[in-house]
């Protein structure tokens, strides 16, 4: 083959070739820079196995050949980047999710809880000035449906929300079956295609980009496993995600994830049939970080009450709301509060201890509570009725109020004039005295052990502006790491418009080259075949 006259023509076509491959890589680069999780290629080009030459001299070169084309990529990089994508997918779904808790109090507003507070007392404040005024009396009877009415709504607004919370989490589990499934048929393509000898470059980089997706969603791990040795000498490599030590894709083969409704409330708080997340074969299912961690933290948090997350979500914030309602209702209806803050609980002049304003000499209390809770029709229930819920506990009785229920009672819906009872001994019309002490309860700070009835929601509300402002910090922190890591990886993995520039005028350098080569050598066979005879 050496002494060939065509053996120059050999070394410059395959020049030529390799210089096709490198300006189609190039090309293939190029039109992939703007696809999402695609890594560079570069051409592996090496010298050609020269050949020996029959006098012993030496060995003859016999130019390139391409023995393949590889991505460029740093798989430690994407280990470290998928765990914290896991985070970052976490603190996302918290951070944004508190800023819409925050929005629902609806703090400071014209029709926030400080608000309809005020207008309610100023009422009262009113009332004490002309005590039988039935105008002033119905006035009181609305702000008091105002003040019923903002816990209502933003109970109402908490449920809606968990109600919202709870299907994003049945459409995740979705998403991430889906993205297993996906991920599954791409690892028996790669390994279809692969097997024998190739590489899979861009079904690996679709494979890396479902897998980035799914690292923001929950928990994972993902990795290659040895099964030994192919034919062809090379590694038998199976992809394995695993979630909390459990095996979501194992090569081919998928666990999937399902939503089971619960029997029962993990919360008292809670809205019914909830979803918990389960592995469709019934094993318990770890959910460690990820959107997912993020919405059932927010969903089911309540301090750690009842086996729930730690985090303070929907349910801790209700239950706050429902304790406020029930303390203030007790404290307004009985009279029961600890006037001192010497950890006693003294009984003065609460509504119950009132007389109507039509009362007679002789009469009784009128034993009438100013707050109560809808009744099953949704209806202001009746102090009578509201009484029997308890069975003679008081505590029991005001424990079936929540910030949803909570109402004024039936007797002061439909005659505020007569019922509203603040006189202290019967048919004295000017006599205020239980009207005062119940004026007198709204600065008490040991109403609640935060303090007074604004400090309380103050507190409350103050809870949900740091969480958030928390959740903000992690957030911020979280991005600054995560958009680190990716900028690491895109300088690796990523396609420059300059670098491949370069390398195109590199290789129509070398493609030109082995062009002219062949020419070259064209020249001189002619000369060779048709002229030397002549």
């Amino acid at each position: 083959m050496s002494g060939s006259s065509f053996f120059g023509i050999d070394i410059a076509t395959r020049g030529l070739y390799s210089a096709q491959r490198g300006l189609a890589t190039v090309n293939h680069n190029i039109g992939n820079i703007t696809t999402p999780g695609f890594s560079r290629q570069v051409l592996e080009q090496r010298a050609a196995r020269p050949i020996l030459m029959a006098n012993g001299t030496g060995m003859l070169g016999t130019g390139s050949e391409v023995i393949g084309v590889k991505r460029v990529r740093d798989e430690y990089l994407d280990v470290k980047y998928r765990t914290e994508a896991q985070y970052l997918g976490e603190w996302d779904v918290k951070q944004a999710l508190l800023e819409e808790l925050q929005v629902i109090y609806n703090e400071p507003s014209e029709s926030g809880f400080n608000t309809v507070l005020n207008e309610f007392y100023d009422s009262l404040q009113r009332l004490s000035t002309d005590p039988s005024n039935p105008s002033t009396r119905a006035a009181l009877k609305e702000k008091a449906v105002m003040l019923t009415k903002y816990f209502n709504s933003v109970a109402a607004h908490f449920e809606y929300m968990q109600n919202d919370i709870n299907e994003i989490i049945y459409a995740k589990v979705q998403e991430i079956n889906s993205l297993a499934d996906q991920i599954a048929k791409l690892n028996q393509q790669i390994y279809s295609y692969e097997v024998s000898g190739n590489v899979a470059n861009d079904l690996r980089d679709q494979r890396g980009y479902l897998v980035d997706k799914l690292a923001r969603l929950i928990n994972i791990e993902a990795y290659e496993v040895s099964y030994g040795k192919l034919p062809n000498g090379q590694d038998d490599l199976r992809f394995v995600i695993t979630i909390s030590g459990k095996a979501l894709v194992d090569h081919n083969k998928v666990s999937y994830l399902t939503t089971i409704q619960r029997e029962n409330k993990l919360n008292e708080e809670d809205i019914p049939n909830l979803y918990d997340v389960a592995w469709a074969d019934g094993n318990r299912l770890v959910v460690k970080s990820g959107e997912l961690k993020g919405y059932l933290d927010v969903r089911d948090g309540n301090e750690g009450l009842n086996g729930s997350s730690d985090f303070r979500g929907i349910p801790y914030y209700m239950r706050k709301l429902n304790e406020f309602v029930r303390t203030f209702a007790l404290t307004f209806n009985e009279g029961l509060i600890d006037i001192d803050g010497d950890g006693v609980v003294e009984d003065v002049m609460g509504h119950v201890d009132g007389y109507k304003l039509n009362s007679k000499e002789g009469d009784s209390a009128a034993g009438i509570r100013f707050f109560t809770m809808f009744d099953e029709n949704g209806k202001p229930m009746s102090s009578e009725d509201f009484a029997k819920l308890g069975g003679g506990d008081i505590e029991e009785m005001y424990r079936h109020i929540t910030a949803k229920n909570f109402s004024i009672s039936s007797e002061i819906y439909e005659d505020p004039t007569n019922n509203i009872c603040i006189s202290s001994a019967p048919g004295e019309v000017g006599n205020f005295e239980v009207l005062r002490s119940l004026i007198d309860m709204r600065h008490n700070p040991y109403m609640f052990r935060e303090g007074s009835p604004e400090d309380y929601i103050k507190t409350v509300i103050s809870c949900v502006g740091v969480d958030g402002q928390l959740a903000m910090h992690y957030l911020n922190n979280q991005t600054a790491i995560t958009q680190q890591i990716d900028n690491r990886r895109e300088s690796v993995s990523g396609v420059s418009v300059n670098e491949e520039m370069s390398n195109l005028v590199r290789y129509q350098h070398a493609y030109k080259a082995a062009a002219k080569m062949i020419q070259t050598y064209d020249e001189i066979l002619d000369v060779l075949v048709n002229r030397l005879g002549v």
